[in-house]
Formats: C-alpha cells, sequence, structure tokens
C-alpha cells in the first residue's frame, strides 16, 4: 500500500497504527535542505515542537514548494529511510522534534510527534523522567 496509502487508510479510519508506524519507518523519505547556510534538514516549529519537513515522493515535495511560492526553484532534498530519521537524525537536534509527512497535503499530510513508540525514549516528550519507574508513569 506504501506510505501514502497508510496515511489516507489512518485518516479515513481504516487504518492501524502499527501499520502506519512500520511504512514509515521502512519508507525512503524526501527531506528538503534548508535554503541558508547551515544546510540543515528544513523544518518549521509549531506548538514548541520543531517538525522536520518529509515527502513521500517528488510530487509532494513540488506541492509544497508551490504552496510556498517557491515552485520555480530547484530543490535540494535528501532521501532517508523514516526509521534513520527519527532515530539517527532527531536524536541530533536539540528540543522536541517530530517529522511532518506531505504536509502541503491536506487530506494526506500526518504528524509523527516526538512520543514514544515513534522517537526514541530520551527524545520523547511523554518518556518518564529519569529515574521514574515506567510502571509509576503510567
Amino acid at each position: 500500500m506504501g506510505l501514502a496509502g497508510e496515511i489516507s487508510a489512518t485518516r479515513d479510519g481504516s487504518g492501524h497504527s502499527g501499520r502506519l508506524l512500520g511504512e514509515f519507518r521502512r519508507t525512503a523519505l524526501l527531506v528538503p535542505l534548508s535554503e541558508g547556510d547551515d544546510g540543515g534538514l528544513m523544518s518549521g516549529w509549531q506548538g514548541g515542537v520543531r517538525w522536520i519537513y518529509a515527502f513521500t515522493d517528488e510530487e509532494a515535495l513540488a506541492r509544497f514548494a508551490v504552496a510556498r511560492g517557491a515552485g520555480a526553484r530547484e530543490w535540494e532534498y535528501l532521501s532517508i529511510l523514516g526509521a534513520r530519521l527519527v532515530d539517527a537524525v532527531i536524536p541530533t537536534v536539540d528540543g522536541p522534534t517530530g517529522v511532518a509527512v506531505d504536509v502541503a497535503d491536506e487530506a494526506g499530510s500526518m504528524l509523527f510527534p516526538p512520543v514514544m513508540g515513534i522517537v526514541p525514549d530520551a527524545q520523547a516528550v511523554d518518556a518518564p523522567s529519569a529515574g521514574t519507574d515506567r510502571a509509576e508513569a503510567v
């Protein structure tokens, strides 16, 4: 079905969160590089969370570019597995960080927030604080 299909199924109520997360982790996502000199991954802030922009294909990235009024320029991007994005990249970013997939597609977007089960526990905003037993935190 692919990630876009799993997002669609989840949004219409027929999906399964485990399948969605598994497909996200297996999918090679296109992550645009920021326009500045830092060469980092393009992201935005909302609700105190940094959201890394990721896209399921070049067409979804192109819709994002057009929505930003920058459809005429060439966009550089990195292709990276969703698993590598959350397991290796997010731990290097300061502060709570999640992934926003296909954000220009109103009916096809999905947020993968910085919570346990999606990002490493050390980066999850809902992780128990150090020294707290998980059973006590429930």
